[in-house]
């Protein structure tokens, strides 16, 4: 073979090579396994004063920094979703990619307890998702325990309701894990979704949050406030189709929970709108 023959056969072998190589380049865990396309609202203060990239870059550098396969059984949680499953990161939701005219609505904590909302849950058959706190609930939930029995879904929102961001991984999986625990033992059920207080968290959350068996970590687009006015955290400024709206509990507001939550009804059928069911969704 010629000297130039040679140089030809070495630059053809490194051309091979080379992508070969950098194919193994990647952070050592994927994005989240699939699930719904969404834009975030903003992770850092849960007010929804970030942009959509900004989210989205926060998430990605989240997952990025957790290897997608973990060793070891999670502490009494494992199966599916859990430690050693080789499942994912959750992915965090503000909405949902949907053709349906449905949106979503939350409610946080748990701290109002309003007889006449469990009416008004089983009469207009609303599918709501609650976001319980332990701490928050008290004694109170044999009310939740009514609202179960009416259509809504129990979901977990931390023993405490601390701001997770920043603690060390055995602490936020203490909180998480610990209201999977109890809400298992008060109502048979291990929830799928998280909400994170503040709508705070990092890297850390989303390793906690896969290791309890979370399946979506919920934030949210809209708040129905405690006079039931709306606010947004970004984008138009009306009810759209797939939006998650929070219902934060207020100390006392002008308006009871059933007021705000019939308010906004009339306001979700104005726009053609109806309420769906976040699990059916975020499967």
């Amino acid at each position: 073979m010629t000297r130039r023959g040679a140089a030809a056969a070495v630059l053809l072998a490194a051309g091979l090579v080379l992508p070969a190589a950098l194919a193994g380049c990647g952070p050592p865990g994927g994005r989240a396994s699939a699930g719904p396309t969404v834009q975030g609202a903003d992770a850092g203060t849960g007010t929804g004063a970030g942009t959509e990239k900004g989210a989205e870059a926060e998430r990605e550098a989240a997952e990025a920094t957790v290897p997608g396969k973990r060793e070891g059984k999670g502490e009494g949680e494992g199966g599916e979703g859990g430690a050693g499953s080789g499942a994912g990161l959750p992915p965090v939701v503000d909405r949902v990619a949907t053709r349906d005219k449905v949106v979503f609505l939350t409610y946080d904590d748990g701290a109002e307890r309003d007889p006449r909302f469990i009416d008004l849950v089983r009469e207009r058959r609303l599918p709501v998702s609650m976001f319980l706190t332990d701490s928050v609930v008290g004694p109170g939930y044999g009310h939740f325990a009514r609202l179960r029995s009416v259509g809504a879904s129990l979901q977990n929102h931390t023993l405490d309701h601390p701001a997770l961001r920043g603690l060390p991984y055995a602490g936020q999986r203490a909180e998480i894990c610990g209201q999977q625990r109890k809400l298992k033992s008060r109502f048979g059920i291990r929830p799928h979704l998280f909400r994170p207080p503040y709508g705070t968290y990092d890297a850390t959350t989303l390793r906690a949050a896969a290791d309890c068996g979370i399946a979506a970590v919920v934030l949210w687009r809209i708040t129905l406030e405690g006079d039931g006015t709306l606010t947004y955290t970004r984008g138009a400024h009306r009810p759209a189709p797939g939006d998650i709206i929070s219902v934060p509990a207020g100390e006392t507001p002008p308006l009871t929970l059933a007021e705000r939550t019939t308010r906004l009804l009339r306001v979700l059928e104005e726009q053609g709108l109806k309420v769906g069911r976040l699990e059916d969704h975020l499967r």
